[in-house]
């Protein structure tokens, strides 16, 4: 009686222990990707070029709320030398999605802060957004991004 429930003890251990290493795996994985964009985030901030560059990935696809599409290239310009400082990114909802081996999707709604660096006006960006995180080489890389405007609240209808 005792070797048939060990045994089959012995059985669910062996069943379960990659299905618990995996889960850890991609919880050390969530954790790599929540620290590499809180970077790109305090890089974009800090204006910071190298640590931008360490943050994209090379095949970066930026596609704005706009439409305009950005590369990698073309989007280090635009935040180091447009016309807007980014002050603050205010995550209303940060998810993230494994989707494959080295691969995590990061979705949610965030408020961007920015100020126009010649008038100081203040601008708020709310936007709903889809993100692609890769591991490259071992870090993770900011691949793309796309995101869309939410539309304001409605006016209140008086009754």
């Amino acid at each position: 009686m005792k070797t048939p429930l060990l045994f089959a003890a012995a059985l669910l251990l062996a069943l379960l222990a990659p299905a618990a290493a995996t889960a850890a795996t991609a919880n050390a994985s969530l954790a790599a990707v929540t620290a590499a964009d809180d970077e790109r985030c305090a890089a974009t901030q800090a204006g910071d070029r190298a640590r931008l560059v360490a943050s994209y990935s090379d095949d970066l696809h930026y596609a704005h709320s706009s439409g305009k599409i950005d590369t990698k290239a073309s989007q280090l310009e635009g935040v180091l030398n447009g016309t807007n400082l980014y002050e603050k990114f205010d995550y209303k909802d940060r998810t993230f999605v494994p989707a494959g081996p080295g691969v995590v999707l990061m979705k949610g709604r965030v408020l961007v802060h920015m100020k126009n660096k010649t008038t100081g006006q203040k601008l708020v960006n709310d936007l709903n957004y889809l993100a692609v995180w890769r591991e490259e080489n071992g870090k993770w890389r900011f691949l793309a991004w796309q995101s869309c405007k939410n539309l304001p609240p409605a006016p209140s209808t008086p009754k």
